[in-house]
């Protein structure tokens, strides 16, 4: 089954991530929590067209939070920095 569609849930634009572009080419995903290097790199590629040199993750844990009496908790998620080869952009990412 091809799991090209569940894997990037979406793009992860902050100022941070804006400067790893600019200076790193590097761009920052939202993917699914059970996806692993190898599956981000070929739906980066595949998606975008474009060639991936590297895939690094963070998973991140969900904060505890509250709404006045009630306690409760944001959800876990995964983040992955995929660095592009040299002369390889994501058009859809880039601003005019």
């Amino acid at each position: 089954m091809n799991r090209t569609y569940s894997v990037i849930l979406k793009p992860y634009i902050t100022e941070k991530s804006a400067l790893l572009k600019e200076g790193l080419n590097q761009y920052a995903f939202k993917v699914a929590k059970d996806a692993n290097k190898v599956e981000i790199r070929n739906a980066v590629q595949e998606l975008f067209n474009v060639k991936v040199a590297d895939v690094r993750t963070i998973n991140y844990d969900g904060k505890s939070v509250r709404f006045g009496l009630k306690k409760g908790r944001r959800a876990d998620w995964k983040k992955a920095i995929v660095t592009l080869k040299a002369g390889e952009k994501i058009a859809l990412l880039e601003v005019a």
